[in-house]
């Protein structure tokens, strides 16, 4: 059983709730059908459009709820939150109301206040516009200095690993590096259940090459192990010393990672991208992600090519995650 099938028996037999904010795209509302016939969660679905009616399309179909932000009343609450959060910007109270009447930002805060469990959207709005939204209601976790992402990585002998950032973060700084690493130590092991192993790849191994890039790493490295102590991660390393067993030996033999890491972190967005794309393309496995952490609380973004079952599968990585 794929660790999705796994999550999909997990939430049946737990309440937990997701926010879809785009309700005018087919695909969003063929996930949301799906989640809730499946009796995998409780589903909100926004509309922030006052010409359309989508609560016919759903009559007599248990846990989907259709919410119209012009008509509910939150929207104002919602618009007193928001301004407190971001008047030091110089946002006015009635652009603070203008902009919670939107979807995306009346989901962000459903999640924020604890009305549902997650929120996942993308599928017909820019990542950037996703992100700033979480960012701005959400906001960051307080261990964390960055907004960064991990893919999962799973063949079909069932084995599932994690690569970040491979979707966010160009150049990350030391502190940036390190954020990352502990953030995705900490979705692998929320997501998959497994205690992370977490490799900080480079082109060099422990000492074997000298450069800014590779000292970058392992200051990255020492921030990582000084916050958590109790981490099992491992540095500056290549990729196959952190993956192969007979190479960790002949290379890294004291290491504790080296030859059975499960998280890989790569040294900027270049490396991480076209890696996972290698793995993917010619190694035979099947992408996940973007997952979005270092959030206070799960909000995940899609890519407009999405499909239905990619937002089904989106959809139960964040409900792991809150």
């Amino acid at each position: 059983m794929s660790y999705l099938e796994t999550l999909k028996e997990r939430f049946k037999k737990e309440s937990k709730s997701i926010v879809l904010p785009e309700i005018s795209d087919e695909r969003v509302r063929d996930a949301a059908t799906r989640l809730a016939e499946e009796n995998i969660c409780d589903v909100f679905l926004i509309n922030d459009n006052p010409e359309a009616d989508y609560k016919a399309n759903f009559e007599g179909v248990e846990r989907i709820t259709v919410i119209d932000t012009f008509a509910d009343k939150r929207a104002e609450e919602f618009a007193e939150l928001f301004f407190e959060k971001r008047k030091h910007k110089g946002i006015t109270i009635d652009e603070a109301k203008s902009v919670t009447r939107t979807s995306l930002y009346f989901a962000s805060f459903m999640v924020e206040t604890g009305l549902a469990d997650a929120c996942v959207a993308g599928a017909a709005t820019s990542t950037a516009d996703v992100l700033r939204s979480a960012i701005y209601c959400i906001g960051l976790k307080p261990d964390s200095s960055v907004v960064s992402s991990i893919f999962l990585m799973s063949n079909e002998e069932g084995r599932t690993m994690a690569f970040g950032d491979c979707a966010v973060v160009p150049y990350p700084d030391s502190k940036q590096l390190a954020s990352i690493a502990s953030d995705s130590a900490d979705s692998f092991e929320k997501i998959i259940g497994v205690k992370p192993n977490v490799a900080m790849l480079s082109f060099s191994t422990q000492g074997s090459a000298k450069h800014e890039r590779v000292e970058l790493v392992t200051e990255a490295l020492e921030s990582v192990k000084k916050n958590r102590p109790n981490l099992s991660v491992d540095g500056e390393m290549q990729f196959d010393t952190a993956f192969v067993p007979g190479v960790a030996q002949r290379k890294a033999p004291e290491s504790d990672v080296a030859g059975k890491a499960n998280v890989f972190v790569f040294p900027n967005l270049d490396a991480g991208n076209i890696g996972y794309k290698i793995a993917e393309r010619l190694g035979g496995y099947n992408a996940t992600g973007p997952i979005i952490q270092g959030l206070n609380k799960p909000m995940n973004d899609l890519s407009r090519g999405c499909s239905a079952d990619d937002i089904v599968n989106t959809v139960l990585v964040s409900l792991s995650m809150s």
